[in-house]
């Protein structure tokens, strides 16, 4: 059946949508140093403590080995998770890679398995690396049904992670980690169910991507958050 067309404001070079800015990097450090220091004042374990700074200073030169390799994708520097584009993967409304996606993911992802595998006392830390697909909320045609339309791009977000995850490890990265690498491999499909909102709007280029995250088994970002929001209202 065929799909609606989608309209794209990036006919303008290849550029990723998701190029982090330097302002960006410098806000996301900001944030790292509060949250730090959020966690040292509310009772976390010196453990999770220096847990939370080796994920920190890994994400630090996952970022600074894309960069040096130009490789554009937004990589959060707290928690590692990488977002990329569907025009940066795939053939268009469809779930194959393409050739440009496949080069693309043979540069990314042996500097990301390389560089997170690296350090040992975060490795045996992390529970799963998670390839997500997720896709805009824009209609396919001759599909009414609110449900059928969800359930259609769910089908389409989880075969699209699920491209990217078997072409990971096809890659060339380090194959001692190939082990590990399968054990803690997920993939999901998310359908439209977490849009990319700019001023209030759904951004439909940057809803339409697969994201590489990092699930670590103590200290989780939301618990951080929670702990610092009842720290905060404590004073």
């Amino acid at each position: 059946m065929a799909l609606m067309m989608r309209k794209s404001n990036n006919v303008e070079g290849d550029n990723n949508i998701f190029w982090t800015t330097m302002a960006d990097l410098l806000l996301g450090l900001a944030i790292i140093f509060m949250t730090l220091f959020v966690l040292a004042m509310t009772g976390f374990t010196q453990q999770e403590l220096e847990q939370k700074q080796q994920q920190i200073q890994v994400n630090k030169e996952l970022i600074e080995n894309l960069k040096k390799a130009n490789i554009e994708a937004q990589v959060d520097p707290m928690t590692g998770d990488i977002k990329i584009s569907d025009l940066e993967l795939f053939e268009l409304s469809s779930y194959n890679l393409s050739p440009k996606g496949k080069a693309y993911l043979d540069k990314l992802v042996p500097i990301y398995i390389n560089t997170i595998f690296s350090k040992k006392e975060l490795v045996n830390e992390i529970e799963n690396i998670i390839i997500q697909g997720h896709t805009d909320s824009q209609s396919y045609a001759g599909i009414k049904n609110p449900n059928e339309q969800y359930m259609k791009n769910m089908t389409l977000s989880l075969q699209r992670a699920n491209s990217v995850a078997d072409y990971m490890l096809k890659t060339n990265f380090d194959k001692k980690y190939n082990d590990k690498l399968k054990k803690i491999l997920v993939v999901e499909g998310k359908s439209y169910s977490e849009p990319i909102l700019v001023n209030g709007k759904e951004d439909y280029a940057k809803s339409r991507r697969v994201e590489m995250r990092l699930k670590v088994k103590k200290l989780d970002i939301t618990e951080v958050l929670v702990h610092g929001v009842q720290y905060i209202n404590a004073k």
